[in-house]
């Protein structure tokens, strides 16, 4: 019977399982995650697990030694010499019982971390004799198989501190805002004064962590028990570098995810983007962001979704949210054309008013500034970002296979075909991402060859593929780093213009929304993105007062010690000397394909242009004026083209020959202005309105 007795005894009292110190450490989950840089560097953390807050764990040679000298001192001063139980306190814990007076605590800090290993032991009511004896035993156990510091690290780490912070790199950033190793001796009693009540009033807290300290000036653990459990401090040591990117990488608690980041870049970047937002200030654009990557590996360097501020969507990424590009997508277009020798950065491009018929009626695109320059050469229409001509340009590529460029190059937001976007396509209208962009421009730093972005370390590095021939993607990028190409739009001393070699292009999206500005240097490729997150219209913002200051900024300060180079010319690439007729523009050095070249620049004559009407302009609305005859109010009608056999219809009246340019007097309304061949043929339409 007594056998069965003590079997009984030892059935009900026995301990749950208690891993060893390896399978504790591996099952310790944070509630962070962290993000480091490519040099180790800390640059950013998220909570992941929101149940209790939790850092990384804290090796017991990284906390400062007064406070494990402390924890040992007031909570089992005889730590060092028991096996798990500390009789002696046993044994006066029941005598008090015994005489009535309060029972004083016997938990060793070994049966406080059995009870931390095996919850089963700790849960709310075990307080009877048997989960006594089984918290006892598990503290034998655990004594059994654990040195006494793994033991006291294991204690450190898990012991709950003040609200939800558990273990002492919490308590430590939380309540001091330090890290375990530099907490002082004060820090220490008041960390210890928390153990035994972790709610403790900030007057008990001070008056207890006196006596542990055994001060005679308790004034100062007073002050400060009231600051430390005061408002909750933010992880002071959390750079808070990248908060979009961690939003995006820090999925799981306990990550710590290495990223091809540079932090002082990142430091670099924010900079630069919070400088040029403050200066816009909030009504005019709340919101940017910038992205710095290395040509060579297509690291990211810097990654900056935005940067609060004024910002009403501040958690929105911007450096990964689709937004209209606008011009920044005519470097591409004119690449495409070059390549398939379609244009040369000489040929003579019309910029003037032009329609185009679609299945949603005509379509009339204008210049940022709603002027119209004449004939320009491809140099200046892709550096000056001449609306007109690049459709005029995309007319000759096609919007299909333009479209299927723009994929081949990292613009994986055109789901579409190209049809859907129509001939606005040319000017931005398909959304893209500010990481997209950066990388489709570093393709052209790359002589056409395109690879994925690398964010992660881990992350191979893809076999790069051709998207644009060497020698269309270097004249491309000659064409965009040309100052004087682009002085016609921007001035001579623009944001754009900078001591190095750099080719760069901005871009406007409609009604104002989005303003871009990516360039590359010979070692990186920037790309910048300004505007509000919303999607209200930014106010006062041109496409060198946005975004381009950040680029410049990044740009100086990446080559403050090495300016860039101007890349090598590849083969396939010849120089010449050309001059234009009729003084177009300048005489000036140009570089051609291979066989392409040509000396003397002239316009097509009017001849072999395609006929059509080029006044009035669509949509035109001409005024009466009552003071003025109205038999002398009238319009000429201009033409161009071979029209020497064409007719001019004016709703349903012949206005005679083509080219006769006559005069026009219409009624007020709508009318229909036609151009008509000789077989009756509608060659060109427009329509206008007199009021």
């Amino acid at each position: 019977m007594f056998v069965l007795l003590l079997a009984a005894l030892d059935y009900a009292t026995y301990p749950p399982p208690i891993p060893d110190y390896a399978a504790a450490r591996a099952a310790y989950r944070p509630s962070e995650s962290w993000l480091y840089d490519r040099h180790g560097v800390l640059i950013d953390s998220a909570r992941v697990d929101f149940a209790t807050r939790r850092l990384g764990w804290t090796p017991l040679d990284r906390i400062a030694a007064v406070v494990p000298r402390t924890v040992i001192a007031a909570e089992d001063h005889r730590f060092a010499a028991h096996n798990g139980i500390d009789w002696l306190a046993l044994g006066a814990s029941a005598r008090n019982r015994l005489q009535g007076r309060p029972a004083r605590g016997a938990s060793t800090i070994s049966m406080q971390v059995a009870g931390y290993l095996a919850p089963d032991l700790a849960r709310p009511g075990a307080r009877g004799w048997r989960d006594k004896l089984r918290q006892l035993r598990a503290a034998r156990s655990l004594e059994s198989r654990w040195s006494k510091d793994q033991i006291l690290e294991a204690y450190l780490n898990l012991a709950p501190f003040r609200g939800e912070a558990q273990g002492i790199g919490a308590a430590a950033l939380g309540l001091f805002g330090k890290t375990p190793a530099a907490l002082a001796a004060d820090d220490a009693a008041l960390l210890t004064a928390l153990l035994p009540d972790t709610q403790v009033s900030a007057d008990r807290l001070g008056a207890r962590a006196c006596r542990l300290a055994r001060a005679t000036d308790c004034a100062r653990f007073q002050s400060q028990a009231a600051s430390m459990l005061g408002p909750a401090r933010s992880l002071a040591l959390d750079p808070g570098l990248a908060p979009h990117l961690s939003d995006r990488l820090l999925t799981k608690p306990g990550l710590r995810v290495a990223t091809t980041l540079d932090a002082g870049i990142q430091r670099l970047a924010i900079a630069a983007l919070k400088r040029q937002l403050q200066g816009l200030g909030g009504s005019r654009a709340r919101d940017g962001a910038a992205v710095v990557v290395d040509n060579a590996s297509g690291d990211v360097l810097a990654y900056v979704g935005g940067i609060g501020g004024a910002s009403t969507a501040a958690s929105v990424d911007g450096a990964n949210s689709y937004r209209q590009a606008g011009s920044t997508l005519k470097p591409f277009l004119y690449a495409q054309a070059i390549e398939r020798g379609y244009l040369t950065p000489a040929s003579i491009l019309d910029d003037s008013p032009v329609q185009l018929d679609t299945a949603s009626g005509l379509y009339v695109p204008q210049n940022y500034d709603r002027g119209f320059k004449g004939l320009v050469s491809a140099r200046t229409a892709l550096a000056g970002s001449l609306n007109v001509p690049a459709v005029r340009t995309l007319l000759l590529v096609g919007v299909d296979p333009f479209r299927d460029r723009l994929w081949d190059t990292g613009y994986r937001g055109l789901v579409e075909d190209g049809q859907y976007y129509g001939f606005s396509l040319a000017l931005g209208s398909a959304e893209v991402t500010l990481l997209e962009q950066a990388d489709a421009y570093r393709s052209l730093a790359n002589a056409g060859r395109w690879s994925p972005l690398r964010v992660l370390q881990r992350a191979p590095h893809a076999p790069s593929r051709a998207v644009t021939t060497p020698a269309a993607a270097w004249i491309v990028a000659d064409m965009l780093a040309d100052p004087n190409a682009r002085a016609a739009t921007f001035g001579l001393d623009s944001a754009l213009r900078l001591p190095f070699w750099t080719a760069v292009k901005t871009g406007t999206s409609k009604a104002m929304r989005d303003n871009w500005c990516v360039g590359f240097s010979d070692r990186f490729t920037i790309a910048v993105w300004v505007g509000n997150l919303e999607g209200d219209p930014m106010r006062a913002v041109s496409g060198t007062s946005g975004a381009a200051p950040v680029w410049r900024d990044l740009m100086l300060a990446l080559h403050a010690r090495i300016p860039s180079s101007a890349p090598s010319r590849p083969a396939g690439v010849e120089a010449r000397a050309i001059a234009f007729a009729d003084h177009v523009e300048q005489p000036r050095r140009e570089y051609f394909l291979a066989g392409t070249g040509q000396s003397l620049i002239a316009a097509a004559p009017g001849e072999a242009r395609r006929p059509r009407i080029v006044n009035p302009i669509a949509g035109t609305v001409y005024a009466i004026d009552p003071d003025i005859p109205s038999d002398r109010q009238r319009f000429a009608v201009g033409v161009t083209g071979s029209v020497s056999s064409h007719r001019l219809m004016l709703d349903n009246r012949d206005l005679g020959p083509a080219s006769a340019s006559p005069l026009v007097l219409a009624a007020p309304g709508r009318h229909l202005l036609r151009l008509v061949d000789v077989a009756g043929r509608v060659v060109d339409q427009v329509r206008f309105t007199i009021r």
